[in-house]
């Protein structure tokens, strides 16, 4: 019983998990954000070049 309450503890205490999920978190942050920016970037140029071709 007493390893059992011993090794509750150590997973309680464990962060290696934790800071994995933190870092899972934090990418998938910064996909979302990369993504969100590409497409705007992507609009914005599209107009730029429309009015140069159209200018030519």
């Amino acid at each position: 019983m007493k390893k059992i309450v011993a090794q509750a503890k150590h997973f309680v205490r464990d962060e290696n998990g934790i800071t994995a999920l933190e870092y899972g978190i934090l990418a998938g942050l910064i996909t979302v954000l990369l993504i969100a920016s590409i497409a705007t970037i992507g609009s914005v140029l599209k107009n730029v070049f429309s009015d140069i071709a159209a200018a030519v």
